[in-house]
């Protein structure tokens, strides 16, 4: 099930929105984190994003060194310790692995910015703290990092909604050559036009 922002928010429980909050996840999860307003525990490098973002796309998600305190962020923003390993998303039908894809991207790019998409046989167990939601949800999206959890979404993934293996992104920056034995997609979303999925 491919949702829209407004289909998305509207189907979840009540009860269960926490879930889309990154930062009362990441907290729930015993991560490093913290609102805007509050002292990291050491100066560091740290990742900091909105606590909520329907739309996607890592928009203003970014890495920042942080001295101590963070009242110089957004009030919408919170700060959470980084990981380090590969980037997986998993679509889980019914708490049952259905799909599982890689992201690689160039660590001096965006954190939007990612450069290919590709499918893969990974067996990542369904979070034990999605087990008991108050909803009941066909699809459910998990992002990794490392193995840590980091999102979640009540859908499927939308860039594997055509059927492909691979989906690598063309930014509206770029000037895109035809690729052999991929098709061109138009799918506009924040600074990207479409893919290249085979």
């Amino acid at each position: 099930m491919y949702l829209e922002g407004n289909e998305e928010w509207n189907q979840i429980h009540p009860h269960d929105l926490w879930v889309y909050n990154k930062l009362i996840l990441s907290r729930i999860l015993g991560y490093k984190c913290g609102p805007v307003g509050t002292q990291v525990p050491k100066s560091d490098f740290y990742i900091v994003r909105p606590c909520m973002n329907l739309l996607g796309m890592g928009r203003f998600a970014r890495i920042e060194y942080i001295h101590d305190n963070t009242d110089n962020y957004h009030p919408g923003e919170f700060w959470c310790e980084l990981f380090n390993g590969e980037h997986i998303s998993i679509d889980y039908q019914y708490q049952k692995q259905k799909l599982s894809v890689i992201g690689t991207r160039n660590e001096e790019d965006p954190i939007y910015k990612w450069k290919k998409w590709q499918k893969i046989e990974r067996d990542i167990e369904f979070p034990n703290i999605l087990k008991n939601l108050h909803g009941n949800y066909e699809w459910i999206n998990c992002e990794f990092i490392g193995n840590c959890l980091i999102e979640v979404h009540f859908r499927q993934n939308p860039d594997f909604r055509f059927g492909n293996d691979e989906a690598i992104p063309v930014w509206d920056n770029e000037i895109s050559n035809d690729m052999k034995n991929y098709q061109y997609i138009s799918d506009s979303d924040y600074y990207r036009k479409g893919f290249w999925i085979k």
